[in-house]
């Protein structure tokens, strides 16, 4: 699993790749804390090379989304796959991220 947080044009872009199993989602959550409290800056995390989430990982993104919002920023999900997508909607997860191809 690996894990990145690039600021571009204002956005903090996060690049999720691998599998975001339990033992990995402890690192990915150290890289990924700055994204708690994102200062108005809105943030997309780029899933397009993530394989496979569990609920720990789901839990960060969630701890992510809360953060963000509550600064007034938005977190917009990108390039999920097929199976990815899957597990949001099994979470009902899919109804409180916003969606990007």
């Amino acid at each position: 699993m690996k894990a990145k947080i690039e600021e571009i044009e204002g956005k903090f872009v996060a690049t999720l790749e691998g599998e975001m199993d339990t033992a990995a989602a402890v690192e990915a959550e150290e890289v990924l804390k700055p994204l708690y409290q994102s200062n108005g800056k809105d943030v997309i995390i780029d899933c397009t090379n993530l394989e496979y989430i569990a609920s720990s990982g789901l839990r960060i993104l969630l701890g992510i989304l809360k953060g963000a919002k509550a600064s007034g920023s938005r977190v917009v999900m990108k390039g999920m796959n097929d199976d990815i997508k899957s597990v949001f909607q099994l979470t009902g997860f899919i109804s409180i991220f916003e969606f990007e191809d």
